[in-house]
């Protein structure tokens, strides 16, 4: 029996006035296991924050029909192991778990000191989270998708993006060389790291996320095939904000946390320009986060509202290019999986969809069955298949258990 990892309480993190200095959580460690139990759960008093309001508009209220499915017996086909739902859960790190079926919430559990009330990191599930606000956008007709980009943000024309378009960053299909390796200090994406202030500034490098697009080169044609690029989110916010005037955290809110009826104001941390960090730094309660599955699952509708175009939720769902996918290192192990409008597909044509970030954070959406779940944990590392699949396992043994 695998011993459940301790929590950040269990572990003296934060704990005491003041807490032991090797306890304590700083720029340089917060995001860095074990120190992650307790910061994620904490962003707040860790990084600048803008708020993501709810507004007055009355909370979607989700209705309830609680099943214990904690002691529900989980087999994992691919080592021939079983576990209790439980065991599962605990033992993935996980902070809080959620299943909504037919609309109705039908199992709820929080570790680690999690509550309904936390907001927790959501990692890159905030691109899927942003992006569709973007689909609204683009719905509207206030973004051409299919422009060059230089022709919106001419701050782009001697880039790598100056001939790409939206359509083509949105799906991560553009030509532009960036390194989104996590365990590198010096790639790419740990330039984001301290351009967003994340970690501390280097004199030397970008002092702001959106400093950096314009420093990247083009290395193949743009439209070819998926390459996971957290940039590209950035420059679809700048987008965003370029064409409505707006910051990104007043679009969510005015166009999707208020008008969906979500229970908690939300935030984003902010770079020392004050961008709200569109690739990962939105941080929201386990169940706002489950009721952007449910619009993903509803075609768009929320609240009572057509909230999201059909359309934008369709395309999502089921245009997803396989072979763009297919080509590239990060499509293991989705063989019939996609990436479209900066949401991971499972299985096209089942039309499960994903919003996934690292260190556990999941939105997971099966149409047919109904379901919807959303993880939010703090895995002791950026990525790790072996707790991917657990998870798909559960929600697969779920679903055939309400199926019967």
């Amino acid at each position: 029996m695998k011993k459940r990892p301790e929590t950040a309480r269990e572990l003296g993190i934060m704990q005491g006035f003041p807490p032991p200095a090797d306890k304590r959580i700083t720029l340089e460690n917060w995001d860095h296991p074990p120190f992650n139990r307790w910061s994620f759960q904490h962003i707040r008093e860790i990084l600048p924050t803008v708020p993501v309001s709810r507004g007055i508009q009355p909370v979607w209220e989700l209705e309830r029909a609680d099943r214990n499915l904690d002691d529900l017996i989980v087999h994992h086909s691919r080592n021939d192991t079983s576990r209790t739902v439980m065991e599962v859960l605990e033992q993935t790190y996980t902070d809080g778990f959620i299943i909504i079926h037919d609309n109705k919430i039908i199992y709820e559990r929080y570790f680690n000191d999690m509550s309904a009330d936390s907001l927790h990191l959501s990692q890159s599930v905030a691109k899927s989270v942003t992006a569709t606000v973007c689909g609204i956008l683009i719905h509207r007709n206030l973004i051409d998708r299919d422009a060059p980009l230089s022709t919106i943000i001419p701050e782009l024309g001697a880039c790598g993006y100056a001939d790409a378009t939206l359509r083509q960053v949105m799906d991560m299909r553009s030509g532009v060389r960036f390194s989104e390796v996590y365990t590198d200090p010096d790639s790419d994406i740990a330039l984001i790291d301290h351009a967003a202030g994340w970690k501390p500034h280097r004199p030397d490098k970008p002092a702001a996320v959106l400093d950096i697009p314009p420093t990247l080169t083009r290395e193949r044609e743009h439209g070819g095939y998926f390459e996971y690029r957290s940039i590209e989110t950035d420059v679809m916010a700048w987008v965003m904000q370029r064409v409505t005037g707006k910051g990104i955290a007043g679009l969510v809110s005015e166009e999707l946390w208020q008008p969906m009826g979500a229970e908690q104001d939300a935030c984003y941390t902010v770079d020392r320009a004050g961008y709200a960090l569109s690739d990962g730094g939105f941080n929201a309660t386990l169940r706002d986060y489950a009721r952007v599955g449910l619009i993903y699952l509803n075609d768009g509708m929320a609240n009572g509202q057509q909230l999201v175009p059909a359309e934008w939720v369709r395309e999502t769902r089921q245009d997803g290019d396989t072979e763009a996918f297919r080509q590239s290192p990060w499509a293991e192990p989705w063989q019939r999986g996609a990436y479209k409008n900066q949401f991971w597909i499972r299985d096209v044509e089942r039309q499960q969809i994903m919003a996934r970030g690292v260190f556990g954070q999941t939105i997971y959406t099966d149409p047919s069955n109904s379901l919807v779940m959303a993880s939010l944990s703090t895995w002791p590392d950026f990525q790790n298949a072996e707790f991917v699949l657990d998870e798909l396992d559960i929600v697969d043994t779920i679903a055939r258990e309400l199926n019967g």
